[in-house]
């Protein structure tokens, strides 16, 4: 402010020091024009009606305005926060309807609409679940017969969810509530990501990229993940009995390898516009922040915080939103069930 203040009294200066030199060369002096016709020339009035024609030639505008100080001041402003200053706020928690209770939470995810959507997967059953910008249950979207671990958002609206045994993966047009294509690979199908152009789906024993545009699909030599993410070209999984986290090449070629105390049986992973890794530590109740790098982390969030049993996790990088299941107790009835609770990061 300081700074600020003394380059804004200097210009003020020197705006006043002009404004001076106006008004001493007598530029703000009204001036007022008054003209008196010759008597000579009321004769030609008489006999010539007109002086001549006017003619207006356009030519094309030649100036060239580069308009790069507003652009160039964002850039100023917008600066990476540091690991130390993430600081999650709780803005709502998902308003489960109690004839759906309990639900098994493999996956939550925020839709670029705002809205919110939960993956309950059962051994025999799953059920994509679509709840509004406030977290209140709107429908179910879609009912597969079979165990389903994750899903993704892919683009427009729709979404990937992956069929574990089956070796699929399901797109799914959240607005019409039906599956609109089934992707088949040659191993099982566990987790999924997107970046709207690429879908990764990974397993302990394979991993595949599939290019949404053709369909032609590549095995990741080297990426081996419970769970994934997509972001800027790189893949990130968790590996989670080796309480693991990797980011590695599109090509699968690693580029760093976490590991720390504070990350216990990793499951679903994220990362916020800036690059942060969000873990979901599910064996020691915990939501752990790994740096762009691969080299420090940081717990934001734990059991004190109401976390427990979490095993999903999402952001919004557009608007710095994060969603996390958690396991939630009914005093009253001695009973728990499982939600999702938003916070703003």
């Amino acid at each position: 402010m300081y700074v600020g203040l003394t380059e804004i009294e200097k210009t003020a200066s020197q705006a006043a020091k002009y404004t001076e030199g106006l008004k001493r060369g007598g530029q703000f002096d009204e001036n007022n024009l008054e003209v008196t016709i010759s008597s000579e020339l009321q004769s030609i009035l008489k006999d010539v009606k007109s002086f001549g024609d006017i003619y207006i030639n356009t030519s094309p505008f030649t100036l060239q305005v580069k308009a790069g100080r507003k652009d160039q001041a964002q850039y100023l402003v917008h600066t990476i926060p540091r690991l130390e200053q993430i600081k999650p706020s709780m803005l709502r928690q998902l308003t489960i309807p109690k004839d759906m209770q309990p639900i098994d939470i493999l996956a939550c995810r925020i839709l670029p609409d705002g809205k919110y959507l939960i993956l309950d997967s059962h051994i025999s059953q799953s059920h994509l679940l679509l709840f509004s910008n406030e977290g209140m249950f709107m429908r179910e979207v879609v009912t597969f017969t079979r165990y389903s671990p994750d899903t993704c958002f892919v683009r427009n609206n729709t979404v990937a969810v992956t069929l574990g045994l089956e070796k699929q993966t399901a797109l799914v047009d959240v607005e019409k509530n039906k599956i609109i294509k089934t992707i088949d690979l040659s191993h099982v199908c566990d987790g999924v990501a997107s970046d709207n152009q690429m879908l990764v789906i990974s397993s302990m024993k394979k991993s595949t990229i599939v290019n949404l545009n053709d369909d032609s699909n590549t095995i990741l030599k080297g990426i081996l993940a419970n769970c994934v993410a997509f972001f800027k070209g790189n893949i990130y999984g968790s590996i989670c009995k080796e309480n693991k986290v990797c980011c590695y090449k599109s090509t699968g070629e690693t580029l760093w390898t976490f590991m720390h105390h504070d990350i216990e049986k990793p499951g679903q992973l994220t990362l916020d516009k800036n690059g942060f890794v969000y873990i979901a530590s599910r064996g020691n109740y915990k939501i752990v922040v790994i740096s762009p790098d691969g080299k420090t982390c940081k717990t934001i969030l734990s059991e004190a915080d109401g976390i427990k049993n979490n095993f999903a996790i999402d952001t919004n990088r557009a608007t710095g939103m994060m969603i996390v299941s958690s396991e939630i107790s009914i005093d009253s009835e001695d009973k728990s069930y499982e939600t999702a609770f938003v916070y703003e990061i």
